[in-house]
């Protein structure tokens, strides 16, 4: 196997059988295994992108908001992008200042949380409106404070990965409609708000083509209605490969693009606009595996399938259950050889034929391989045996942090960083049954 140099497991990263292994025998499967090498690389990578005037790079925390990875993550230099005011609170608690971070939400605060936002917005945190109600709660406060707002346009087209992943066209709520752009100018006027960051986000996983179009469309929308904007946030929405016959976004190629348009706009406008972008998937899919044990084999006859019964499924990574997405397999024995990997196929042994991942979940959605319709599809892959361990690749973005946890009382898996020193580091204990139950009151 070309790729499984001294016992790695995938072309990328630093993961090995031998770290598999020794992490399952310390922690108990199922846990979530991070390699830190990989995050590095891909914050290094994004922090490199070409730009005309300047660049932040925010991190997408709802992807994983471990505080471990957070901490690693922001001092590498990223800024952090949160989805609510319980993001921003649980990355400063992880002693994130709020100057870098960036709030995008669909809340609207009321009562205490107003006065958290305002509290926060003091202390440096970038609101990003993105609603006519938002904009009339804050204007006042924001002028009065002489605080420059960030705005969230929905330019009525998006890309996505999956139809639930598209964030910018009629059918999406996300941030105020180009159609309703005169009641934003006119508030605008009215109070004296100063907007000095337009932000559009049309959707994860999406098109490149569809990306760079994002970028003609956004600066046209800075220019036609946001004089004083001095940032344009192109939003996050990197594609990242997760399988091997996929292919990553090129930001290289993005940025470049980008960086032609913003000197364009320059050469126009006379106006240098900083750039800002925000990964989440980028960043920790692929530094992400999912390592779980087989706990048992069943065949469902002669035109059925055979299905190997992880002790983690749909409540560890529902991706497969809400948008059909394939991640990679990898099959290690007891002993820790590699059985079989889904980034080198055709050097698989005999025993390899298709068979079906299934998790311990009473439910038939419980599965790791299926279509946009919930239908199985079987899987290219070694037979294991029971005790085996079967890794599931690409796990690093939204599986713990959209886990399906405590269904049928299941358990919340610990989370491992694996550091570049080759060390295991516990950054997320395993849940208890006592955790479960700590907030039901008898009757």
């Amino acid at each position: 196997m070309s790729h499984w140099k001294n016992g790695h497991i995938a072309p990328f990263g630093n993961m090995t059988t031998e770290s598999i292994v020794k992490a399952s025998g310390q922690f108990s499967t199922p846990i979530y295994l991070y390699d830190e090498t990989v995050i590095l690389q891909k914050c290094k990578d994004v922090l490199s992108m070409p730009n005309a005037h300047g660049l932040t790079v925010r991190y997408a925390m709802k992807a994983n908001a471990n505080r471990a990875l957070l901490q690693l993550i922001t001092e590498r230099g990223l800024h952090l992008d949160s989805s609510t005011l319980n993001e921003v609170c649980r990355a400063h608690r992880a002693g994130i200042t709020y100057d870098k971070i960036m709030l995008t939400s669909q809340e609207v605060p009321l009562g205490k949380d107003r006065e958290d936002l305002e509290s926060m917005i003091l202390e440096g945190l970038t609101y990003n409106i993105c609603s006519l109600q938002q904009l009339d709660l804050i204007a006042e406060f924001a002028v009065l404070n002489q605080k420059p707002m960030s705005i969230r346009i929905n330019p009525g087209v998006g890309a996505g990965e999956s139809v639930t992943r598209n964030t910018g066209d009629k059918y999406s709520s996300f941030g105020i409609h180009l159609a309703n752009i005169d009641k934003v100018i006119q508030k605008v006027n009215e109070t004296g708000l100063v907007i000095n960051q337009v932000h559009v986000h049309i959707g994860s996983g999406g098109d490149p083509e569809m990306w760079r179009d994002n970028i003609d469309r956004e600066l046209e929308i800075t220019e036609n209605y946001f004089p004083n904007a001095k940032i344009v946030n192109l939003g996050g929405g990197f594609k990242e490969a997760r399988m091997p016959d996929e292919s990553s976004a090129d930001i290289q190629e993005l940025g470049a693009y980008a960086k032609t348009r913003f000197e364009e706009f320059e050469n126009r406008t006379g106006r240098k606009l900083h750039m800002g972008i925000e990964p989440g998937t980028y960043i920790v899919a692929n530094a992400g595996y999912l390592i779980t044990s087989v706990m048992d084999e069943k065949w469902s006859g002669p035109t059925g399938f055979e299905f190997i019964i992880l002790d983690a499924g749909m409540e560890s990574n529902t991706r497969p259950l809400l948008y059909g997405s394939r991640h990679p397999f990898y099959v290690i024995s007891k002993d820790g050889k590699l059985l079989s990997s889904e980034f080198d196929l055709n050097s698989m042994k005999s025993e390899l034929d298709f068979r079906v991942v299934v998790g311990r979940c009473c439910e038939s959605g419980d599965s790791q391989s299926l279509d946009y319709q919930g239908h199985i599809i079987p899987r290219n892959m070694a037979d294991p045996s029971v005790g085996d361990l079967v890794v599931i690749g690409g796990t690093g973005a939204y599986c713990a942090a959209m886990s399906l946890k405590n269904y049928n009382s299941l358990l919340q898996p610990a989370e491992v960083l694996l550091r570049e020193n080759g060390k295991l580091q516990l950054i997320r204990k395993q849940q208890n049954l006592d955790q479960i139950l700590e907030n039901e009151i008898d009757i």
